[in-house]
């Protein structure tokens, strides 16, 4: 079987099942394991974001879907000669991949004509289904299965271990800082699991644009920085404008201490295995005192 994975999610879940030998092509983002970095890419954004700030980039975007213009290019012609009997793919978001017509069409021009397994996962639960979907599709349904319940016996663990916490800190997890988004989806029931009480989303409902009187109302305990996309240095580059607002300097989490910077890309964005290392990491930050000899 010849696999192409058109997100880094996708690509992820496939080295776990220990198909990186069948994998043939990727995204242009998808840099985990080492290994995926050295895969043919057939994905290639369609706006230069690099040196550009959370606005600018923001505004890019929304440029870009005003026009009716993806935000993403596929390689048709590597693609073809690739000739994958798998695409891997998800129809959850248009700013994270190719759009899902797009990949429709291209799995319907080659021939034969390749399969297609789209993930769109809107909740924790639904991304260790997706897990198993995917070894069903790739005649890996055991190591899927094996995968599954080890991260199920994680999550569980984590649980337990804040089952009687009290209090529950509000918890507010930002997924873009300008403008201001809270991170939503899987998030919420991650902060849930991990002993907190989200005070900007609600479960598996999409991330939300809010204004920064909404997070100042919200009053958080707690702020977890996780922009779609950066790590901790990036993250706290695009935070800096943040700190010296009044406003900002008003909320409790503020005032304790208690806003984190993480990597939204490797932890909290990608609905794949690694989430269930954001759980504990978001666990660790809300109950730092539970975890002390964790």
């Amino acid at each position: 079987m010849r696999i192409c994975t058109l997100l880094p999610s996708a690509t992820e879940i496939a080295f776990a099942l220990g198909l990186g030998d069948r994998v043939v092509a990727v995204s242009h983002e998808c840099d985990f394991p080492a290994a995926a970095r050295e895969k043919p890419v057939v994905v290639r954004g369609r706006i230069g974001s690099e040196n550009s700030t959370s606005g600018e980039i923001d505004a890019l975007v929304r440029q870009q879907l005003s026009r009716g213009e993806g935000l993403y290019g596929l390689d048709l012609e590597l693609l073809q000669r690739l000739n994958p009997d798998l695409i891997i793919t998800q129809g959850l978001c248009d700013v994270c991949a190719v759009g899902y017509d797009d990949v429709m069409a291209a799995a319907g021009a080659l021939r034969p004509p390749a399969r297609v397994l789209s993930l769109s996962p809107g909740s924790l639960g639904e991304v260790l289904r997706d897990i198993t979907r995917a070894g069903n599709a790739t005649g890996t349904s055991g190591t899927a299965d094996t995968l599954v319940r080890a991260l199920e016996e994680r999550v569980e663990r984590v649980a337990a271990h804040v089952r009687d916490a009290s209090p529950r800190p509000r918890v507010a997890c930002l997924e873009w800082l300008d403008p201001l988004y809270s991170a939503g989806h899987w998030v919420p029931e991650m902060v849930e699991l991990a002993g907190g009480k989200d005070v900007l989303a609600v479960k598996h409902k999409p991330s939300a644009r809010i204004t920064l009187e909404t997070l100042v109302e919200a009053a958080p305990d707690v702020i977890v920085l996780m922009p779609c996309g950066f790590d901790e240095r990036r993250t706290l580059q695009e935070w800096a404008p943040l700190k010296n607002l009044p406003a900002w300097q008003a909320i409790p989490a503020v005032a304790d201490g208690r806003v984190f910077a993480v990597d939204g890309s490797k932890f909290f964005n990608r609905p794949g295995p690694r989430l269930v290392d954001g759980l504990e990491i978001l666990a660790r930050l809300i109950h730092p005192t539970l975890f002390e000899s964790a």
